[in-house]
C-alpha cells in the first residue's frame, strides 16, 4: 500500500507496534494455533495497542499500520503487497528506501521500503530460509525461489559494497499460451504455428535472447505442443518451469551445505537424466558445462530437446555454444565443435526487447550444416524495428521467403506448417 504523507512517522509506529508485539508474543502458546488462529490474534493485539497509544490516525493509516505490523510478523514485510501485484514482473531492492519494480516492460521506483538494512537483511534470511538455502559470509549469494514459483537472488557483504541486494523475478500465475503471446504483439501467429509445428516435429531448439526478455515464458508456451504421453525432464537451478504435460520429471540443482558438500550440479541431474529413459530434456539456461552433456544428448536419440541461453542475437548464441564447449575443457579443433553444435541444433529463436519495453521474438534462425570458417544459417522470420519516436515503437514481423531445409522432416512427421509460413513479406505490424 502506498504512503504519499506522513510516511516517516507511520513507519516508525509500525517498528514501535512490531517491537512490542514481539516483546510480548507468548511463543510457546502460539505452536497451539493454526496460522488463521494466530494471525486474527496478533490483529486483535495490534489494534489494542493502537487504542492505548491514543494516537488520532485515519481508518487508511490503521489498517496500513496492521497489515504492515502483519506482514513483518508473519510474511516478507513490505514485500508483500509488491508480491500481491500482478503486474509485477521484478522486484529489485538496492537499499532499504529503493525499491524498484518492472511493470509493463518498464523500471520504476516504488513507494514501498524497508526501515534499514538490519529489516531487509532479516526478510533476505527469511526468502533463504524458507527455500531451504543458506546465505552467510562464507556464501554471499544465493538463487532460490517462492512458493508461488517466483525467483530469488540475493547478495550480502562482503560482495554486496552497498548494502544487501535483492532480486525477485516472478511468472504469471498461469503460463502464457502462444495465442495469448500473439495477442500481445510478442510474435505473429505464423512464427507461433512455425513453433508449434517445430515443437511437434521434434527440432532441437534454443531459445536466446538477454535478461528478463521472456525466454522461460516462451518455453511455458511452445511446451503445450509436447505429446502429453511423452516424458519431458527438466533441469533447471531454481524451478521455474511449469510446462503443459502429464508426464513431466522436474530436476533441481542444490547448492552445497554449511560444510561445503553435497552440491549437484546441472550437468549432474543432465547426465544422471539420460538415465532416467528421457523423450526429452530440456535444461532451463546452459551456461557452463553442461553444455556439451546437452549437446549430446541431442545429437544422441533425444529429438525435440529444447534449452535456453543468453545471446545478443542468434549468431550469437551459437558463437557462445561453441565458446562454452571449448571452454568446458573439450580438446577438440574449432571445426569439429562447429560441426558438434550445428549436428545438434536445428533451430535458434532469439528474443529481443523493445525501446518502448515490449518483448518480441526478433529471429527465428535455421541452422543448416557448417563449413571451415561459420555454422550456416538462415533466417525464416524477423522483426524489422521501423522508427522510435517519443517512445513510440513502429515496426513490423515479416517472412524472409526462405524455406528451412527440415521442412522435408516436419512433413514427414505429420507436423508441416501451413505453406503461408514461409512466404516473402509481412506477418503483422507492431506500433504503440
Amino acid at each position: 500500500m502506498t504512503r504519499s504523507t506522513a510516511q516517516a512517522p507511520l513507519a516508525e509506529i509500525r517498528r514501535e507496534l512490531h517491537e512490542r508485539l514481539m516483546s510480548t508474543f507468548d511463543f510457546v502458546a502460539a505452536e497451539r494455533l493454526d496460522r488463521q488462529s494466530l494471525v486474527a490474534d496478533c490483529t486483535t493485539r495490534i489494534e489494542q495497542a493502537l487504542d492505548r497509544s491514543g494516537r488520532t490516525m485515519s481508518g487508511a493509516d490503521r489498517d496500513w499500520l496492521v497489515r504492515g505490523v502483519l506482514d513483518d510478523m508473519f510474511g516478507l514485510g513490505p514485500l508483500e503487497p509488491l508480491l500481491a501485484d500482478p503486474d509485477l514482473t521484478d522486484i529489485l531492492v538496492v537499499r532499504p528506501d529503493r525499491i524498484f519494480v518492472e511493470r509493463n516492460g518498464r523500471i520504476e521506483l516504488s513507494s514501498s521500503s524497508f526501515r534499514d538494512a538490519a529489516h531487509l537483511l532479516h526478510v533476505i534470511h527469511r526468502l533463504v530460509r524458507n527455500a531451504g538455502r543458506r546465505i552467510d559470509e562464507r556464501s554471499p549469494m544465493v538463487d532460490a525461489r517462492l512458493p508461488d514459483g517466483s525467483r530469488v537472488n540475493a547478495v550480502i557483504a562482503p560482495l554486496a559494497v552497498d548494502g544487501p541486494q535483492l532480486s525477485i523475478r516472478r511468472f504469471p500465475e498461469q503460463a502464457l499460451t502462444l495465442d495469448r503471446l500473439v495477442a500481445l504483439g510478442t510474435l505473429p501467429a505464423a512464427t507461433a504455428d512455425l513453433l508449434r509445428a517445430a515443437v511437434r516435429g521434434r527440432l532441437n531448439i534454443i531459445l536466446s535472447g538477454g535478461a528478463g526478455v521472456g525466454k522461460t515464458t516462451l518455453l511455458n508456451a511452445v511446451s503445450a505442443s509436447l505429446d502429453p504421453r511423452e516424458r519431458v525432464i527438466t533441469i533447471e537451478d531454481a524451478a521455474e518451469l511449469r510446462l503443459q504435460g502429464s508426464h513431466v520429471v522436474r530436476l533441481e540443482t542444490r547448492a552445497a551445505n554449511v560444510e561445503g558438500i553435497g552440491e549437484i550440479t546441472a550437468r549432474d541431474l543432465l547426465r544422471n537424466a539420460l538415465r532416467m529413459r528421457p523423450d526429452r530434456i530440456i535444461v532451463g539456461e546452459c551456461r557452463g558445462a553442461e553444455t556439451f552433456d546437452m549437446l549430446q544428448a541431442m545429437n544422441t536419440g533425444h529429438e525435440g530437446s529444447m534449452t535456453t541461453l543468453h545471446a545478443n542475437s542468434a549468431r550469437d548464441t551459437l558463437i557462445r555454444l561453441e565458446s562454452m564447449l571449448s571452454m568446458g575443457g573439450l580438446d577438440m579443433p574449432l571445426r569439429v565443435l562447429r560441426d558438434y553444435v550445428a549436428s545438434a541444433i536445428q533451430l535458434v529463436v532469439h528474443l529481443s526487447r523493445l525501446p518502448d519495453g515490449r518483448r518480441v521474438i526478433g529471429e527465428v534462425v535455421e541452422v543448416q550444416g557448417s563449413t571451415d570458417d561459420t555454422i550456416r544459417t538462415q533466417v525464416l522470420h524477423r522483426f524489422r524495428l521501423q522508427s522510435v519516436q517519443e517512445g513510440r515503437v513502429v515496426g513490423h514481423f515479416e517472412a524472409t521467403g526462405a524455406v528451412p531445409d527440415f521442412m522435408e522432416l516436419l512433413r514427414a512427421r505429420g507436423c508441416e506448417p501451413p505453406a503461408a509460413t514461409f512466404a516473402a513479406g509481412r506477418l503483422s505490424e507492431v506500433s504503440a
